[in-house]
């Protein structure tokens, strides 16, 4: 077949284009344009092959394979298809597992079936060889592309460059068409500034009524007898303050031994006001707030899922912003928007799981350890507020007034 086919590894590639151009091969060094990388990969490849062109495959990790968004964006552009692998952390680093293997298995596979009269690599991995030896083999062209080495030297592997049929080097006034280094004060990247809504929610103390209830808990309950032989430290809630979901089952269940009435058992909710003690039960009100998917149609469903692959970026204060706002302009009763307000900061369970599980989709509580990062679901939260905020015209004091 006389076309030419992309192969990308997504990590030399970006990470090379990062030493180039920022110093460091950290990928969140730089901003990439992928609609005009595709491009000019696109036409570079047709321009040096003198083929038109079939694919572009774009080979990356992401955490247990979850497409990212600039994954779910790429993946939907014409002529590239996506495949990732595995991205795991060891030793402070991250490390992409798979990617390697399935370039491989995708090379041998087009060569066999002679998809392709050109294939073009940009990859600097020499666990690619035996792949490019079998294409030559089958009486494909290949052709090796490098980035720009940030020194000057090779930033590929030695055996790769001597077995290729064609080099090309993509300099520094090609990559920067498409990329560019983000603008840091200093050499080192500052700290992230959390937004004053985030900042607000975390640094909120604690009430009196929580430190000592959370007190009153821990000197009822029988010190274990193993920690005290062993010398160990008991850890305990006190210095958290905040009581659990199982401390105030125990307040209403007919085991407790000082029963109380379950109107006194509250939940505390952290918001830009601090610490708001709400009622254990919903208010009757919550259980007939209507859910986003019960106001969605099926053509606005379909627009939702191509705004959030084209538009939305993923940070988690926009995804609830993004979410809020089109809760709030399908609502057909308005006075489900007030009734809401009043129960700032607490988000009725059912929009609020709905809300969580919007946000999953972008990667943001995907998380190895399973463990859902609490600065996310801050930010998620507080994004919602402010969009319906921002429709209501409704003013907070922030913490501490």
């Amino acid at each position: 077949m006389d076309r030419c086919i992309v192969l990308v590894d997504a990590g030399y590639l970006l990470g090379a284009a990062a030493s180039l151009l920022a110093g460091e091969p950290s990928r969140s060094r730089i901003t990439v344009d992928h609609a005009a990388l595709i491009q000019g990969l696109r036409d570079r490849a047709e321009n040096d092959t003198r083929q038109p062109l079939l694919r572009i495959y774009w080979f990356d990790g992401a955490p247990d394979r979850v497409p990212q968004p600039e994954h779910r964006r790429l993946r939907v552009m014409p002529r590239v298809t996506v495949r990732l692998g595995a991205l795991t952390r060891s030793d402070g680093r991250w490390a992409q597992k798979g990617v390697d293997a399935a370039m491989h298995a995708e090379l041998t596979e087009l060569a066999r079936n002679r998809a392709c009269s050109d294939i073009v690599l940009v990859t600097g991995d020499g666990d690619l060889l035996p792949g490019m030896m079998a294409a030559k083999e089958h009486g494909v062209a290949v052709h090796l592309w490098a980035v720009q080495a940030a020194d000057g030297d090779y930033n590929q592997s030695e055996d790769l460059v001597a077995e290729a049929d064609e080099r090309r080097v993509l300099d520094r006034a090609w990559i920067t068409r498409a990329v560019r280094a983000k603008e840091l004060a200093g050499v080192c990247a500052p700290p992230p500034v959390p937004r004053p809504e985030i900042a607000a929610i975390l640094s909120a103390p604690l009430p009196d009524s929580a430190l000592g209830a959370a007190a009153e808990r821990t000197a009822q309950e029988p010190r274990h007898p193993a920690s005290a032989h062993n010398g160990t430290a008991e850890r305990t809630s006190t210095a958290k303050g905040v009581p659990t979901p199982k401390d105030l089952a125990a307040l209403r269940g007919p085991g407790a031994q000082q029963p109380q009435q379950p109107s006194s058992a509250t939940l505390r909710w952290s918001s830009d006001k601090g610490w708001v003690d709400r009622p254990a039960a919903e208010p009757p009100e919550a259980a007939s707030m209507p859910t986003l998917a019960q106001l969605t149609t099926a053509e606005q469903r379909w627009a939702d899922r191509e705004e959030d692959i084209t538009t939305v970026g993923g940070d988690p204060f926009e995804v609830g912003q993004v979410f809020a706002r089109r809760w709030v302009e399908r609502l057909g009763d308005q006075s489900h928007i007030q009734k809401l307000s009043g129960m700032y900061p607490r988000i009725p369970h059912r929009v609020d799981g709905e809300l969580l599980r919007y946000a999953a989709r972008f990667g943001l509580l995907a998380h190895k350890d399973d463990q859902i990062d609490e600065r996310d679901r801050y930010a998620i939260r507080a994004g919602f507020w402010r969009e319906l905020d921002l429709r209501t015209g409704t003013e907070r004091a922030p913490a501490g007034e």
